[in-house]
């Protein structure tokens, strides 16, 4: 009995894990704005060989920072787009950062197979602790280290509109 209930359990949070099953379109985006001081401890995440980061390390730069997991399926369908943002927007002084709570040698596995070249890093908290509970999320950093804005789900990030309005974050 116990059995079959902890199955129950894992099956239902697996199908409402992610946020989102459709990319969203840039009209549909759900941001929320916001204009926060963060500090992100230096124990919070770490490159994939283990080095300490703090999203100070990219101030002067806007950040937007992609949590995502290989296991949602949303998360992977919107990085062919998330990749084609990046290298429109390379020139904007953007760092896209994808966080995950994944093994080294998980998202490892993941880069190999897929090829999406993206600065990985690791989030060792708990995404619950950065009121996150679906994924992808992002939150979005201008170049002062404010965290302007908060996207939930999975949008065309290569959407004229959405590239417009990440030309715009001040």
């Amino acid at each position: 009995m116990r059995v079959t209930f902890f199955l129950l359990v894992v099956i239902v949070f697996s199908l409402n894990a992610c946020n989102d099953k459709s990319k969203k379109s840039a009209g549909e985006i759900t941001i929320n704005k916001t204009t926060e001081k963060v500090a992100i401890s230096a124990k919070g995440y770490v490159d994939l060989e283990g080095n300490p980061i703090e999203l100070s390390d990219y101030k002067g730069k806007r950040i937007l920072l992609n949590f995502w997991a290989t296991w949602c399926r949303p998360c992977i369908e919107e990085m062919p787009a998330l990749l084609k943002a990046q290298e429109i927007l390379e020139k904007e002084n953007y760092v896209f950062l994808l966080a995950t709570d994944q093994s080294v040698k998980i998202i490892n596995s993941f880069k190999a197979r897929k090829g999406f070249e993206f600065k990985y890093i690791r989030y060792t908290g708990a995404f619950a602790d950065l009121g996150i509970n679906a994924l992808p999320k992002t939150f979005l950093y201008n170049e002062a280290g404010d965290k302007v804005d908060e996207i939930s789900g999975a949008i065309e990030w290569d959407a004229p509109e959405v590239i417009e309005r990440l030309k715009n974050i001040k």
